[in-house]
């Protein structure tokens, strides 16, 4: 009963910034954590970034400086400012939330946002 609904990927040259947004919809009860994660070809799926309900976070290495995870959660709304892209940072990037309902926790998936940095 939640979706979550990406947008802001594209394409950039190199040093350039882009801003994803993740929106939650449905039934909410309570946010545990919200994270980006980045499924790159030829490379296993990597945490980008988490935001837990209490609004502490945690970055990969790679994007630590460049990157910042925030949160609106009056919206339902999770964001991903990228700035000082890289080519590397190209990738396919995953909205996910983790919602506690009646006690458990429930992981959601966005259907994914692409982001090319190139030349």
């Amino acid at each position: 009963q939640v979706q979550l609904v990406e947008s802001g990927g594209g394409l950039v040259q190199p040093g350039g910034s882009l801003r994803l947004s993740c929106a939650a919809s449905g039934s909410i009860s309570s946010i545990t954590a919200l994270a980006w994660f980045r499924l790159a070809p030829g490379k296993e799926r990597e945490l980008v970034a988490r935001i837990t309900g209490a609004y502490s976070t945690n970055y990969a290495d790679s994007v630590k400086g460049r990157f910042t995870i925030s949160s609106d959660n009056a919206k339902n709304t999770v964001y991903l400012q990228m700035n000082s892209l890289k080519p590397e940072d190209t990738a396919v990037y995953y909205c996910n939330a983790v919602i506690r309902r009646l006690g458990f926790n429930y992981a959601y998936w966005g259907q994914g946002t692409q982001v090319t940095v190139s030349s």
